[in-house]
């Protein structure tokens, strides 16, 4: 494991990736890491690309910026490999993770010759199969904890549950979903 990690996460609005990005610091923190979580704000609205950041470190943090050259890079909405430069400093000794049901084959001409590491998962699939609903950034979430090795796994699945049952108090039945959708992408990733 890395004594620092940057994450750059691209998706759309509504998709989840800040929620994602700021549940990720909250569970590393937990482990005793130094975090940051954080969107990039400007005129987001529903379906309008963002992007949201993590660092996570074992010793204090002292950088307050956007990062510009990640390790990893995690693409919740395939769609913007199209139009946005999700490689844009990408270090070729980390990785990219796409949410996609495609074969690698067909997403490295996408990535605008980056030659690191490429993880894909089927976010929608898994998500469908344990909540009965769309949401990729609980797949995509466990994805990159495996990808990045950010901890083991048994400690992020019981961080997340004890997560999800403050987060989800008022309506504990959708903890369940979550915690499978954790637990398959934790399979699932290629």
């Amino acid at each position: 494991m890395s004594n620092h990690t940057e994450i750059r996460w691209h998706g759309r609005g509504g998709q989840g990736a800040k929620t994602a990005a700021l549940l990720l610091a909250d569970v590393a923190f937990k482990t005793g890491k130094y975090v940051q979580g954080f969107p990039e704000y400007g005129p987001e609205r529903m379906g309008a690309p963002i992007t949201a950041y993590n660092r996570i470190s074992d010793e204090v943090i002292r950088v307050h910026s956007n990062i510009y050259d990640p390790e990893f890079v995690v693409v919740v909405d395939e769609s913007l490999l199209e139009t946005v430069d999700v490689t844009a400093g990408l270090k070729k000794e980390g990785a990219i993770l796409v949410n996609t049901a495609r074969p690698k084959e067909e997403i490295i001409p996408h990535l605008k010759g980056y030659e690191g590491k490429l993880y894909t998962i089927d976010a929608h699939k898994v998500s469908m199969e344990a909540m009965g609903k769309y949401f990729p950034n609980t797949p995509l979430l466990a994805a990159i904890v495996k990808v990045a090795n950010i901890m083991d796994e048994e400690t992020f699945l019981r961080e997340m549950q004890a997560s999800f049952k403050h987060k989800f108090a008022s309506k504990p039945e959708v903890i369940d979903g979550n915690m499978k959708a954790l637990e398959m992408a934790l399979k699932e990733v290629k």
